[in-house]
């Protein structure tokens, strides 16, 4: 069912997300999706729910683009629903996808407390494709379409303690890393992800060791 659905629902997303360059394109969606459905078939729930899920959970960013203002993951329910009401899905198959969307950035470090097993496969799958050699690109990409430096060494890279999106609270690229990225690893929410997320994480840090490095000029 869920590639019936898919044949529909390409198209339409391929044509929103076209000309993206800031690391939500077409081609996350792909990824986020394909590990969603891998952690899927390990942990449980429902393969439509969590792929539709998946491929969908970053209309807001498209929305985003076009206003010029953040726009929460929720703001893009209305849009989604239309997308999805083009294939032959129960309502409660559609309240279940957004939800998942809904809820892909409650991080649980700030206190969040998700319980459906899609939505929590669905954030894990979106994470992953945050850490990683694709997600140092990704990162440098979005930072670079937000006028981020690379670096800014006059702020301690440290860890914030919490994160939420669309906040501009990093000062650099470099220093998204330590609000967010290596953090991830640790927070995932199967055991699957977690499993996952270990050796992207431990190449992401040893990216930021060899990038200090060279900025600091130890030849």
């Amino acid at each position: 069912m869920l590639e019936e659905c898919m044949v529909v629902i390409r198209p339409l997303v391929e044509e929103l997300f076209a000309g993206d360059s800031g690391g939500h394109d077409v081609s996350h969606l792909e990824r986020t999706m394909n590990a969603a459905l891998y952690i899927q078939e390990r942990e449980g729930g429902d393969r439509v729910v969590v792929g539709l899920g998946a491929y969908l959970h970053d209309v807001h960013r498209m929305m985003e683009n076009e206003l010029g203002r953040f726009v929460s993951p929720e703001e893009s329910l209305g849009p989604i629903r239309d997308v999805l009401a083009k294939v032959d899905l129960t309502p409660d198959q559609v309240d279940a996808i957004c939800y998942c969307v809904e809820h892909h950035e409650h991080y649980n470090w700030n206190g969040n407390n998700v319980q459906d097993i899609n939505a929590l496969i669905v954030q894990d799958a979106d994470n992953l494709d945050a850490i990683g050699a694709v997600g140092v690109a990704r990162a440098f990409s979005y930072g670079g379409t937000r006028g981020l430096p690379l670096y800014d060494p006059s702020v301690p890279l440290e860890d914030s303690g919490s994160y939420e999106e669309g906040t501009g609270s990093d000062e650099s690229t470099l220093h998204h890393f330590f609000h967010k990225c290596l953090r991830l690893g640790q927070h995932m929410n199967t055991k699957t992800g977690f499993e996952l997320a270990q050796q992207r994480t431990a190449y992401m840090r040893s990216f930021v060791e060899e990038f200090l490095s060279e900025w600091n000029g130890d030849c």
